[in-house]
């Protein structure tokens, strides 16, 4: 839930307020992009690469104000530790900073060994804590999620109010 909060709503929300419309439509067809053809496959390897490392670029910055407005709006000094220390222990160089924050703010673990068509993965824990998240704990992620969408519009609104042009660049007109 916390890496599609940062790809799906905040980082389109950013490049709106930093170049309107046509800068959101240019992140998202890169977003797009790497999730199609963004696969270490042979039929895919340099285009893809290339598509995956522009979404890598399109989210440095939208990951990390994910992960700052769900410390915000859940009032968690713990989700900021975990965003600190866990962040970067994700192998993607972005989604680990608002998966690591969310670990933190319920006080979890994500991560560690997965199965993927049959093969063991080895990756690294995100957090500390070995519990389940408990049932109740979805609907205050999704109350969190809610929160931050609704602080994201918010502060995309008034930039783009705000600002001359109605975007922070001021290269594209409404």
């Amino acid at each position: 839930m916390a890496e599609n909060l940062s790809d799906g709503v905040v980082a389109p929300l950013f490049y709106y307020a930093l170049g309107g419309v046509p800068a959101m439509m240019a992140y998202k067809m890169v977003n797009t992009l790497d999730s199609m053809i963004g696969h270490h496959d042979a039929r895919h390897e340099w285009f893809g690469k290339t598509a995956a490392r522009l979404d890598d670029l399109a989210n440095l910055v939208p990951a990390r104000l994910t992960a700052l407005l769900m410390m915000l709006v859940a009032g968690s000094a713990r989700g900021a530790r975990f965003a600190w220390k866990y962040g970067r222990a994700h192998s993607s160089p972005n989604s680990g900073y608002p998966e690591a924050a969310l670990a933190g703010i319920l006080d979890v673990r994500f991560g560690g060994p997965h199965t993927y068509d049959g093969e063991l993965v080895e990756k690294p824990w995100i957090g500390e804590n070995a519990r389940m998240i408990a049932s109740g704990e979805v609907e205050r992620v999704a109350r969190i999620n809610h929160a931050v969408c609704a602080a994201a519009v918010g502060i995309a609104g008034v930039l783009h109010a705000v600002a001359p042009s109605g975007t922070l660049l001021g290269i594209f007109h409404p």
